[in-house]
């Protein structure tokens, strides 16, 4: 299937399986164009043979064949070709283990998988071209349950009990759009598995991309003199191109670095920009890798707050316990990036180093990006006060939580009030 473009194309495959394996037959839908076709700069910037092709990797999809299906389905082409178009127009690149929260049927049927994971294809291995090094990333269609779940422990957990279970992608992780019962209903064991995960290993997912805002309650409104805040009532200033790409690098990377968490230093790689879930970072400090690149200025500029007001719609309120459980009780930091503005809200740990938040000033912001650095002993408090978050069928919109002592509030409103820019 191809379009105008290299990102529009993919290739169709019927793949027989491996019945000694227990892998069914199935359609197997291959992308390119992510990579460089062609190195001559036409496309992707040609940046030597030793370092990635173009974006570095190729997306693919493995589809279970149904009884008489004579041709591959056309709907995973679109699927990717959409995938394709987010990461050329955003310059944001997935990895394995990355999920993509998609809250509608891949197929638009009405089947219960409606999220993707994303993992080695297990066929093909990276391939070195002329032109940069390959890797193929398999698209794996998975229930709501099995996202959320990859959430509050991490995607490389999750893809490896699907594994286990046949139906639900066995050793290949071939997806089946009928399969109508989650992982956890086919055998209740494996969810003693992901709690007991979640207990020792905590989250690995290091920030999403959300609806959210924050406001600082500690000056008036009318006070948008220091360049160094957010505006309040108006569009909100824009982020630094460092402090951007520190945001980058905090979603992109884990936090377990060596024995303690660092926030990543200013650089300009690319990151996924849709949800992120990270292997565990090697670096030992901020002096490692790019730190030239942080000004001593930016960071004097840091604007030292009293008081705040978190705002987030449901779904990403809905992660706070996360956050706090899966992130911060485990020394970590979690970033919420808006999708709907520039603001950044990122909750650091006491174990976070680099973080321009401290014990003394718990909230302190570089513009719109603010972080929130939480004790351990009032996450503990704030666990409990946000129990309700964990049962959304009972939740009513708006919802305001609020620690006055802390100076802290939180409100979870509806969707329609991050559509309006003046929120």
């Amino acid at each position: 299937l191809g379009g105008p473009d290299p990102l529009d194309y993919v290739s169709m495959y019927r793949n027989l399986g491996n019945p000694a394996l227990n892998v069914p037959e199935h359609w197997h839908y291959v992308s390119f164009g992510l990579s460089d076709l062609y190195g001559d700069n036409r496309v992707h910037e040609f940046t030597g043979t030793d370092g990635p092709s173009g974006f570095g990797f190729e997306l693919t999809f493995r589809l279970k064949r149904e009884t008489g299906e004579s041709a591959p389905p056309t709907w995973p082409a679109e699927l990717m070709q959409g995938l394709a178009r987010y990461v050329f127009q955003s310059e944001n690149t997935f990895c394995s283990g990355d999920h993509v929260s998609w809250h509608s049927p891949l197929d638009n049927s009405e089947s219960r998988i409606q999220h993707m994971l994303l993992t080695e294809d297990p066929q093909m291995q990276p391939v070195q071209t002329p032109f940069g090094v390959v890797t193929f990333l398999q698209i794996v269609g998975v229930c709501t349950e099995e996202l959320h779940a990859a959430q509050q422990w991490n995607g490389q957990g999750i893809l490896e009990l699907l594994r286990t279970v046949p139906v639900a992608g066995g050793p290949w992780l071939i997806t089946d759009m009928r399969r109508g019962e989650t992982i956890f209903e086919i055998d209740p064991h494996l969810q003693e598995r992901v709690d007991k995960g979640i207990e020792t290993d905590g989250s690995n997912l290091s920030g999403v991309s959300a609806k959210c805002a924050w406001d600082d309650l500690s000056r008036p409104p009318e006070d948008d003199e220091d360049s160094r805040s957010i505006c309040i009532g108006t569009q909100p200033r824009r982020l630094s191109g460092k402090d951007t790409e520190q945001i980058r690098e905090t979603l992109r990377r884990g936090l377990e670095i060596n024995s303690k968490p660092v926030l990543p230093p200013i650089n300009t790689q690319r990151q996924n920009g849709l949800n992120h879930d990270r292997a565990p970072s090697r670096k030992d400090s901020l002096e490692s890798e790019s730190s030239a690149a942080i000004i001593p200025h930016e960071l004097i500029r840091t604007r030292q707050l009293e008081s705040v007001h978190l705002k987030f719609n449901q779904e990403s309120g809905a992660l706070i316990p996360l956050c706090l459980r899966g992130r911060l009780l485990h020394g970590r930091h979690f970033t919420y990036k808006s999708i709907t503005g520039d603001t950044a809200i990122t909750f650091v740990s006491t174990g976070v180093e680099g973080a321009f938040a401290t014990e003394e000033h718990p909230y302190a912001a570089h513009g719109p990006w603010l972080q929130i650095l939480l004790t351990e002993e009032f996450v503990e408090r704030m666990l409990e006060d946000l129990e309700d978050l964990n049962s959304p069928e009972e939740f009513k919109l708006p919802k305001e939580y609020s620690w006055p002592e802390k100076k802290l509030k939180v409100s979870i409103l509806p969707d329609a009030v991050f559509d309006n820019p003046l929120h």
